[in-house]
Parts: structure tokens; sequence; C-alpha cells
């Protein structure tokens, strides 16, 4: 009798577990943006979607300064690599932000593959940092994922920055 009562209770925290991992994250998708993608809790919330002229969206997680997520397309001459755009963006506009600091530069495999590169700034006197994820999406598109926050609360949710970007998908 008290091996099946065991049982039962493995059985029904097992379940619980799932349910709970699987009520996590939430599916985003919208009529008038072209991809979709997953955010990996409830804090991550959508601020503007596409409005059928711009392919773009804005998330915020809980607070601006907590993970800000803004999605853009770039439509790129042919044969430019997301390692191109990465280079140019950042000789362009991030290397103007006050107090910037080049991070890393890494390779990015999801749904849609890329890099990613980060980089630190400040922010009326804060430590920031940004973290861009550059998908290409096709011989002419690539789609960026810049996100931005406070140095160490971004840091502390990497994973959820890379579990958005490898679910990141075009419809």
């Amino acid at each position: 009798m008290r091996r099946i009562s065991i049982f039962f209770i493995w059985v029904f925290a097992l379940a619980l577990c799932s349910v709970v991992a699987t009520a996590q994250s939430q599916p985003f998708a919208d009529k008038d943006l072209e991809y979709t993608l997953e955010l990996p809790s409830a804090t991550w919330k959508a601020t503007s979607r596409g409005d059928g002229l711009r392919s773009q969206a804005e998330f915020v997680n809980g607070d601006r300064m907590d993970g800000y997520l803004r999605v853009r397309k770039e439509v790129v001459d042919a044969g430019t690599t997301p390692t191109n755009l990465a280079d140019h963006h950042q000789d362009t506009k991030l290397r103007y932000l006050n107090g910037f600091v080049q991070g890393t530069s890494e390779r990015f495999a999801g749904r849609l593959n890329g890099v990613t590169a980060s980089y630190e700034f400040t922010s009326a006197g804060k430590p920031m940092l940004g973290r861009l994820y550059y998908l290409q999406a096709d011989n002419r598109t690539i789609y960026t994922l810049h996100f931005t926050g406070l140095r160490d609360k971004l840091l502390r949710i990497r994973n959820q920055t890379d579990s958005i970007a490898r679910s990141f998908q075009l419809k």
C-alpha cells in the first residue's frame, strides 16, 4: 500500500512539473508580422507590434531596464552575411553610444542561423549591456533581435535571450 501511494505521489509531482514547464513559455504571433517566437516566461510582454507596413515588434521583460527586445527586419544587398551586418552596425551606430565597449561576437544556431554580438555602454550613469542576434532568413533578409538592459540583469537572463532567438522562425 505504501509503495502505491509513493508511486502516485511521484507521478503527480512529475505531471505537475511538466505542466509548469510547458506553461512558462508563451508563443507570440501577430497577423501583421512575418515571424513567430516564443517568450520564455509571463514577464515578457509585447509593447508594440507590426503595423502592416513594417515588420517590427518590441517586448519588455517586466521593466525596460530588466530586458528590452526590439525585432527588426533588415533588407540587405545580396551576399551580405550576418557578420557583415554586425560589423556595419557597430561602425555606424553602436560605437557612438556613451561608454561603448565592444564585446564578443560568436556564431549562433537556432531555427535561423547567424551571429551574436555583445557590447556594453552606459545610460544615465548606469552600466548597460546590449546583445544582438543577427539571424539570416535568406540571401537578402537578416532579422535583428536587439536586447538591452542593465548589465547585471541582462547577463542573468542570457538563457532567455538565447531561447527567444532560437525559437524565432518565419511563418
